[in-house]
Parts: structure tokens; C-alpha cells; sequence
């Protein structure tokens, strides 16, 4: 398999999910509370990182690709935040402000790189707002050579099979990190990657390799998917394909630090893979080098095409 740095340079990919300020308090754990018996974490650092489908496009421009952003923020110093981080990344946005909602927030507490705590803050984006947010990316979707839909299960996709019929008429790849437990409403898209819980919340539990499979290309078949992709931890990665092959990878991390991120940077090597003359084996491959990059980094992260290039080049 051969990959360059400028590999995915040409591609024109439209991200659109759930955006959200990730923000960390970095600190230590000396003592425990006499208020109540939890830790007192000593603040020494603050960081801002933006999140959700703001992560996936910050991941799909380190891979080298171009990137089109669009979502809903609210209008609050989080929602600017966001539109400031991603500026820096170089994505063009279309960040629609609602007015009625408060961006989502995750704030994460950690100390000695492990993570204490997390508090979560979000609403849901108003029905305006929302097919606003459809009629742009009906115009948006003839200007990509695909869709990724990066779905947090935060509001922002209520129009998500409207999406996929509009992106498939246009003979676009649309690429989906799904959530909840009804994936009837991702019928039609070209891949999926649930983990391994999301993808048991909705075939029902495993019970073995073979039940794995059999459940596993039976919901690939009844969600008419060109392509399923379950992510499964240390047993690396399993891709059933529309011909009834399947092919597994195994994990190749080394040491595991957070995988917070990690589906965002998978889904974003899928979507550039697709559009790309690459086999399945080599998709897997390369989404498998991306992941045991990103997982040993701390916090949302990414994983460069230089970083990925060098892997590739240490087998």
C-alpha cells in the first residue's frame, strides 16, 4: 500500500453533527475532601479543545483533506470559542447561531492523566435552526466528493435521513458515526461505525465470534449499508462489505491513554478511503494505523498524515 502526505489533498469532505467545547481541568489529587468523600482536584491548567463533528473535521484537515464544517452553536462565549479553534484549523464553516440554546459543553477533570470526572452541558437546537441547517446542506452537498455525518445524539441530525437520500442522489459516499439504538434511520448510507456497546445495543448481545458475524452482516443487509465497520477495543477492528466478505484487523496500539476522539479520527480515515483506490484490506489498515495513533495521545486529538505516512513506513 503505498500512501503519500499529499494523498487525500484533493478531496472535499462536508462534516455535519453535533459540535461541542471540549474543555479539561488539568491537576493533581493530594487529598480527599471533608465535605464529602471525593477528590480535591488542585487546578494547575485549564485547555479548550473543540469537539464532537468540530473534531472530525479538525481530523479529516491533519490527514490533509479540505474541509467544510457545518453545525449549530449558540450565542455564548463556548459557541465563539469553537468558531475561534476551528478558524485555526482552517476548516470553512457554517456555524448556525441558535439563539434559545447554550452550545454543549464537556468539562473533563483529570490528574495524573487520568480522567476524575466529566460534566456534561448541552440542549437541544431549536426546529428553525435545524432545517435551516437542512436547507444549507442541501446547497453544500454538490460542492463535496463526500459526506461524513458525525452523530453525538445531541439533536443536531434530527433531519438525518433527509441527509443520506440527498447526498445519495447526488452520488455522494456519506459516512456515519452512529448513536442511540434505532439505526433504521441510517438506512442507505454507505458505511457505519458503531463500537462494539453501540453496535450490541442494537443487534442485541454477542455470545460468540460466530453470533458476531451472523449478527453483524444481517444488520449491514437490513440497513441496505455498502459497508459495516465495528470497532472492538483490543481485539482491533471487524469491516463487512455488501459481497458478504469480512475482514479483521487487529489492534495495533502499543499503550492506551484516552480514547475519547478515537471514533472521530476512524470515521475521518474511512471517508477519505472510500473515495480513494483502496482495497478493503488497506481501508481497515490504515483506519487500524490512525486509531492506534489517536488513543495514545491524551484527550480529543488527532492523527496527522505525517504520523500516519511514518507508521506505515515502520511495518
Amino acid at each position: 500500500m503505498q500512501l503519500t502526505k499529499d494523498h487525500f489533498a484533493n478531496i472535499r469532505t462536508l462534516v455535519v453533527g453535533d459540535v461541542m467545547l471540549d474543555r479539561y481541568w488539568f491537576g493533581s489529587v493530594d487529598r480527599i475532601s471533608p465535605e464529602a468523600p471525593v477528590p480535591v482536584l488542585a487546578v494547575k491548567k485549564e485547555e479548550v479543545r473543540a469537539g464532537g463533528a468540530a473534531n472530525v473535521a479538525h481530523n479529516l484537515l491533519a490527514l490533509g483533506a479540505q474541509s467544510t464544517l457545518l453545525s449549530v452553536i449558540g450565542d455564548d462565549d463556548a459557541g465563539r470559542e469553537i468558531k475561534r479553534i476551528i478558524a485555526g484549523y482552517g476548516a470553512t464553516t457554517t456555524l448556525i447561531v441558535d439563539d434559545s440554546i447554550k452550545t454543549i459543553v464537556k468539562l473533563r477533570m483529570v490528574a495524573q492523566n487520568q480522567q476524575l470526572l466529566r460534566a456534561d452541558f448541552e440542549e437541544t437546537p431549536s426546529d428553525e435552526v435545524l432545517a435551516q441547517c437542512l436547507a444549507d446542506y442541501r446547497a453544500a452537498v454538490t460542492n463535496c466528493d463526500v459526506v461524513v455525518l458525525s452523530d453525538y445524539g445531541k439533536g443536531g441530525l434530527r433531519h438525518v435521513t433527509d441527509m443520506i437520500t440527498i447526498a445519495r442522489k447526488a452520488n455522494k459516499a456519506v459516512i456515519i458515526d452512529p448513536k442511540g439504538s434505532d439505526y433504521s434511520r441510517y438506512q442507505g448510507a454507505t458505511l457505519i461505525t458503531p463500537n462494539m456497546k453501540e453496535f450490541e445495543a442494537v443487534a442485541g448481545k454477542v455470545t460468540s465470534e460466530a453470533d458476531f458475524v451472523e449478527k453483524a452482516h444481517a444488520l449491514r443487509s437490513e440497513l441496505d449499508l455498502d459497508y459495516l465497520l465495528v470497532t472492538r477495543s483490543e481485539q482491533g477492528m471487524s469491516l463487512f462489505c455488501m459481497d458478504g466478505s469480512q475482514i479483521d484487523s487487529p489492534a495495533t496500539a502499543l499503550e492506551v491513554y484516552d480514547v475519547s476522539g478515537a471514533g472521530d479520527t476512524v470515521i475521518s480515515l474511512m471517508a477519505l478511503a472510500t473515495v480513494c483506490e483502496f482495497s478493503n484490506v488497506d481501508k481497515l489498515t490504515l483506519a487500524n494505523t490512525v486509531a492506534g495513533i489517536v488513543v495514545g495521545k491524551l484527550g480529543t486529538a488527532v492523527a496527522s498524515i505525517d504520523e500516519v505516512v511514518n507508521k506505515l513506513n515502520e511495518r
